[in-house]
């Protein structure tokens, strides 16, 4: 099982150190009983890693070798610290410091600079784009969005690199960097970012590690202090670490050795941030006597997964591919990954969203399906897809869940409910459980056991507090005997660790973005050359690093996994795209790339997919304009052109969409777009064939809700009761 198992949300704490052994394979006891000296674990994708080195914590502490206090473990993200220090918490090690690089630096920072340096600790600026962009302007350098994110990011990799900016072109002119502007004007940039902050009093987060390694460095009263509060020392995704992070870590360290590592060569997909596997690598070399482990049982993908993802990485060249982990799936056998061919992206996204509907209506939750893609700028099209087939959906990266004022105002709410006891609210003291007393706090503040119809703010704000619902009813039945205070205690915890309830809905993210997640069913789109690999991916490395990122991707999902590409990017363009080289010799009908010549295109050709059609061009139908938007290619007119829409009709379909909508007991959306009701108030269609042919009105809601829109174009009342015997007899196999 994964650690996403839904029935482990709770476990009660092992009894005995032997007990937190219980479960573990092998090569994970081995981690997990290797207590001293230097320990390597080479962990695969899905083979339990983090179990492995919390279990190794836990077992440490539980067994009086290590004391709590002394292990301080390091991850990359909030998210993995946050699990990490709960997974401890459920084995009974609680006072372990689990913490990011910068959290713990910070931390540390934060004690010690009044007697390092005196006064306080200069401000912290989380966004230094407001000040690179001064910067450029004090050096006359003109910036577009783009560009000062670009910027904003070298400095960042030089930050991280130790380059200082009068050394930035030939450091990124040497490690063959993809540089945004002229390296001499981001040095100037960098430069003037510097002695802005200074002048202000402010510090950004790779300053954070800059200032501790100071430090560490010039104090050996201070660096002495944190290595006898610091024993030992566990660091995860260790193939992510940049040499700053690295030459923070040898400092809390000293001449210790009592250090375990964690990583796979085979998944550094983090390189343009300074992040180098060769750490990973070279640690036998830096420690001869070191304790290495393999771990290479998948407990997440099926055999059919993983025999893709072996096979990807069996094409792979470089040093982290000499180190590559053979996988060996420990699950049943599912179904063979899908191969999927479009003429174009809006018909990649469409189908991609049947798909999804398919598995939905066949038992998946939404929750556990995830579409991903290359780069942030392809959401739009799957989110409009999506949408029009009545599948809720969220973006990852944005607001953290329990920052979201919602859930923050709930929080307070229920705290003060678990205070008063129930005695103040009549509506909370005849709830019968802690589940219908979370419901009742939470009504007042826009919870119903409908969702709201449409999509927006009121939506989002909806789904926030359903997952707190949930969350309720899963904590119940795990601790039956629990209070609601017990529940604000565990909502406390997960605040701190970021552990945040599943929100029903389809993820959609980038591949950079997915790393450290899994779903039951990825679907993973517009694999074609230009974008995987990205265009700019030039040199060797690069390209490997492309290779990675896949493999990343392939290796996110648990059974069902779709891999698909379209042709041409809109409607009737040629059809010049080719399939990522990344899958020749694997997909159905595609040859293995010969030796020599790793950037060679496969011939295409359908596999399990759907090729729709060939269409002419979208055009206005109002000034003839070739159509690119999907908003535009759905009304068949550019948003600005003057539409001839019949106001009375969108009004009626509005009236009929609410009325659908409260009978389903789904959105408003899921019925139909607003797009898709101005795309048929404007057409005002007679025939069957003719609504058929709005974007966003498929077969299915075709059979569904086409005689009803058809009446209503024709000035008739809808037949409501064709709806809902239509609605009724629906099966989950339609």
């Amino acid at each position: 099982m994964t650690a996403a198992t839904h029935s482990t949300l709770f476990p009660q704490a092992p009894d005995s150190a032997d007990a937190v052994l219980d479960g573990l394979d092998p090569e994970q006891r081995e981690v997990a009983t290797a207590l001293s000296g230097p320990v390597c674990v080479l962990a695969g994708a899905g083979t339990g890693k983090t179990r492995a080195i919390t279990h190794r914590i836990a077992y440490g502490v539980r067994s009086g070798v290590l004391q709590p206090s002394s292990v301080l473990a390091v991850t990359f993200t909030n998210r993995a610290a946050g699990e990490m220090r709960g997974r401890l918490r459920q084995l009974g090690a609680g006072g372990v410091q689990a913490r990011t690089f910068h959290s713990a630096a910070l931390r540390q920072l934060q004690y010690f600079w009044p007697k390092a340096v005196g006064g306080e600790l200069p401000r912290l600026v989380e966004r230094k784009v407001q000040i690179v962009a001064e910067g450029a302007a004090r050096c006359g350098v003109r910036l577009d969005r783009n560009e000062l994110r670009d910027v904003t990011a070298e400095i960042e990799w030089a930050k991280v690199t130790q380059t200082v900016p009068e050394d930035y072109p030939a450091a990124a002119a040497k490690s063959g960097r993809e540089v945004p502007r002229d390296p001499a004007e981001i040095a100037r940039v960098y430069g003037t970012y510097e002695q802005l902050k200074r002048d202000r009093g402010l510090i950004d987060f790779e300053d954070v590690l800059l200032l501790t390694v100071g430090v560490l460095q010039d104090r050996h009263d201070i660096a002495e202090t944190v290595r006898r509060q610091y024993q030992h020392f566990v660091v995860d995704e260790y193939q992510d670490v940049s040499p700053l992070q690295q030459r923070l870590l040898e400092l809390w360290l000293g001449d210790r050795d009592n250090l375990c590592v964690v990583g796979d060569a085979s998944q550094t997909i983090y390189s343009f941030t300074g992040a180098t596997p060769d750490h990973l690598l070279n640690f036998r070399t830096r420690h001869p006597r070191a304790t290495v482990v393999k771990l290479v049982r998948d407990y997440r993908s099926t055999p059919q997964v993983v025999h893709l993802a072996n096979g990807l990485l069996s094409q792979a060249r470089g040093r982290a591919a000499e180190h590559r982990l053979e996988l060996i799936s420990q699950r049943d056998a599912g179904p063979e990954p899908v191969y999927g061919e479009y003429a174009d992206e809006p018909a990649e996204a469409e189908g991609t969203a049947r798909r999804v509907r398919d598995l939905i209506d066949a038992g998946v939750p939404a929750s556990e399906i995830a579409i991903l893609y290359r780069i942030n700028a392809q959401s739009e099209v799957y989110e409009q897809a999506l949408a029009d087939a009545g599948v809720p959906y969220q973006l990852r990266g944005a607001e953290r869940f329990f920052e979201r004022p919602e859930v923050r105002e709930a929080g307070l709410l229920l705290r003060g409910a678990a205070r008063a006891g129930g005695h103040s609210d009549p509506q909370l003291a005849a709830a019968e459980d802690v589940p219908s007393q979370v419901r009742a706090v939470l009504s007042t503040r826009g919870w119903t056991s409908e969702p709201p119809a449409g999509s927006g703010a009121v939506r989002d704000r909806w789904e926030s507090l359903a997952a707190l619902v949930r969350l309720a009813e899963d904590f119940v039945r795990a601790r039956p005997g629990a209070t609601l205070a017990d529940l604000v205690a565990e909502l406390d915890e997960r605040a701190s660790a970021q552990h945040a309830p599943t929100v029903e809905g389809v993820t959609l993210a980038s591949l950079h973005a997915a790393k450290g997640l899994e779903w039951d069913a990825v679907f993973l789109v517009g694999l074609t050359e230009g974008m995987l690999p990205i265009t700019y991916a030039k040199t060797d490395e690069q390209v490997e690093e492309e290779r990675r990122l896949l493999y990343v991707g392939v290796t996110r999902a648990r059974c069902h996994l779709s891999l698909s590409w379209a042709l041409s990017r809109t409607p009737g363009g040629r059809p010049s795209r080719r399939p990522t080289r990344f899958l020749n010799g694997l997909r159905p009908g595609s040859a293995a790339p010969r030796p020599g010549s790793p950037g060679a295109g496969g011939q295409g050709g359908i596999e399990r997919g759907a090729v729709r059609k060939r269409r002419g061009p979208a055009r206005c139908r109002v000034c003839g304009r070739t159509l690119t938007d999907a908003g535009e290619i759905k009304l068949m007119r550019c948003e600005d052109c003057p539409c001839d829409l019949d106001e009375a009709l969108y009004e009626r379909l509005r009236d009929w969409r609410a009325e659908q909508a409260r009978q389903l007991g789904q959105p408003a959306y899921c019925v139909f777009t607003d797009k898709t009701l101005l795309a048929i108030a404007e057409a005002v269609p007679g025939t069957e064939s003719e609504l058929a042919g709005i974007s966003g009105v498929g077969a299915r809601k075709l059979g569904r809700f086409g005689a009803d829109v058809l009446a209503l174009c024709a000035g008739e009342e809808p037949t409501s009761e064709h709806v809902s015997q239509d609605t009724s007899e629906e099966s989950p196999e339609k």
